[in-house]
Parts: structure tokens; C-alpha cells; sequence
């Protein structure tokens, strides 16, 4: 009883300290509880653009939409992959490094000038052909031969190796 009577009289002192601020706390709580009511507004604005519609069901339809577009997303992107590794798979099989030499094949008679040439096609891998042309006054003659891993079962020229050399790919 005695507690009690001391915290009256401790709130009744508090009140009457506080007694001439009382206009203002009151606008102050006035200003916290306008603040409050435009911030309830301002989301159930907000809500309510989030399920425009007839039902909140619209909002369901679209979130369930979204999920299988994310599945179907997911299905393209493992089909890329596989297409991708197909693609670089193939493209180490093309011919990706080509070089050309040119060359006079009758130097000692004059003949033929710089109008011979060796040409090498080849892949990653160093796989592909050499092609050459030896070219005379009366005649052109054109050869090929295969090459695997930057060499070739045939003998091959000078000029031959040069073009492969050239055409590796580094």
C-alpha cells in the first residue's frame, strides 16, 4: 500500500513537471499518429496494385507463371550447354589455321618467277591437307597430302613444312 502510494504520488509530481509541455507531446503524438495512418495508407496502395484484379488469385496466376517460365528457363539452359559442347566439339574439327608460302620452284632457269605456293589447311589438332602447286612454263602441277598432328605419312618439301609450321595454331 505504501508502494503504491509513493508511485502515485511520483507519477502525480511527473504529471505536473510535465504540465506546461503538455500542448506541444500533444501535437507531437498527433504528428506520430498522422505519420502512421499515411504509411498504413500508403501500403494498402500498395497491395492493392500488387493484387489488382478481381482476386488475390491474379497474384497467385502470375507467381505461378513465373515459376514455370524459371523451369522452362532452366530446360533451355541445359539444352544450350549440350548445343554449346556440340559446337566447340565441331569447330575443333574445322580448319582454323591456314598458311600460304610462296615460292620460285625453278630457281637455277628463271622458270616460273614466285607463281609456286604450298598451302596448309588446318584444324585445332594440327589435322588437315597441304596443298601445293608447282607451276613451269608448259605445265602446272597441284598436289595435296595429308597431314595428322602437323606431319605427313608423304614426304613433304621445304616449303611444304613451312606452310604447316605457319598455318599451326598456337
Amino acid at each position: 500500500m505504501l508502494v503504491c502510494a509513493i508511485i502515485g504520488c511520483m507519477i502525480a509530481f511527473d504529471l505536473a513537471t510535465l504540465a506546461p509541455f503538455m500542448p506541444q507531446i500533444a501535437l507531437g503524438l498527433f504528428l506520430i499518429a498522422c505519420a502512421l495512418i499515411a504509411w498504413i495508407i500508403h501500403l494498402e496502395l500498395r497491395i492493392h496494385r500488387l493484387t489488382r484484379g478481381k482476386t488475390g488469385a491474379d497474384l497467385e496466376d502470375a507467381l505461378s507463371s513465373i515459376e514455370g517460365d524459371m523451369r522452362s528457363f532452366g530446360k533451355f539452359r541445359t539444352d544450350m550447354e549440350e548445343y554449346l559442347s556440340d559446337v566447340e566439339r565441331r569447330v575443333r574439327k574445322s580448319v582454323q589455321g591456314v598458311s600460304t608460302v610462296r615460292f620460285n620452284a625453278f630457281e637455277g632457269t628463271g622458270e616460273g618467277g614466285h607463281q609456286s605456293f604450298a598451302t596448309a589447311f588446318l584444324n585445332e589438332e594440327g589435322d588437315g591437307v597441304v596443298v601445293s602447286s608447282i607451276r613451269a612454263r608448259d605445265r602446272v602441277g597441284i598436289y595435296a597430302k595429308p597431314v595428322l598432328s602437323h606431319t605427313s605419312e608423304y614426304e613433304l618439301t621445304e616449303e611444304e613444312h613451312a606452310a604447316i609450321a605457319k598455318a599451326r595454331i598456337k
